[in-house]
């Protein structure tokens, strides 16, 4: 998304597209350079996107740039998948121990790993059931979407399905399983999942045909 549909779409987060975008610029210069005057050149920028980054989200510099430094190879985006299951009106939320807010289960997808077996697996994880999977329902471009600004550029995988088996349970990362009215929600973890992505998500439930959507 060009910076300035970012800032038209998004009020004051054309700054996240710009840091995102020199971080991954770079991390691809220090992978694939052996000058080393490049090498200082892309750490300087590097240097300057966690300053960008620390300066908006009020967290530490130090901390920004470790995560930079940890990031090898050629930049993609992460992928986070969530896993959305439906009963009448209701749908299953988990109360996240680090902000003590709602979501829908999921996670980062492990390398190596299916995106359906992540979100099967996340779901048995946070809440304790077993489930399948019905319908790949949206593929986001998170920057695309009113979320809280997050370091590195993600895109979101939403899954339709219903359980199997088990019962509900909380985990190391949950405190609460619970299912909500779709159109009474509770406080919700805006970085992990937005209202209106569970009230698309519960029409395409209903709807089981309409094919994926993507930004």
């Amino acid at each position: 998304m060009p910076p300035e549909q970012l800032s038209a779409e998004h009020p004051g987060l054309a700054w996240l597209h710009w840091a995102q975008r020199l971080q991954a610029i770079a991390q691809n210069g220090l992978t694939f350079t052996e000058n080393p005057y490049d090498v200082d050149r892309f750490q300087q920028i590097q240097a300057l996107a966690a300053e960008m980054m620390a300066a908006y989200t009020d967290a530490d510099p130090a901390y920004v740039q470790n995560l930079f430094d940890q990031q090898t190879g050629y930049a993609t985006p992460k992928i986070d998948t969530r896993g959305a299951i439906f009963q009448a009106d209701q749908v299953l939320l988990v109360l996240e121990r680090e902000d003590q807010k709602w979501t829908l289960p999921g996670g980062w997808i492990d390398v190596g790993e299916p995106p359906g077996a992540a979100v099967i697996r996340e779901i048995y994880e946070e809440a304790g059931y077993e489930t399948k999977i019905l319908k790949l329902a949206a593929v986001y471009d998170r920057n695309r979407h009113p979320h809280p600004p997050l370091i590195f550029h993600a895109y979101k995988l939403f899954f339709i399905c219903e359980i199997t088996g088990g019962a509900a349970k909380p985990s190391i990362e949950t405190d609460a399983v619970e299912f909500f009215p779709v159109h009474d929600l509770p406080e919700l973890s805006l970085g992990r999942v937005l209202p209106s992505q569970i009230l698309r998500l519960y029409e395409h439930a209903q709807h089981l045909n309409w094919p994926t959507e993507f930004d």
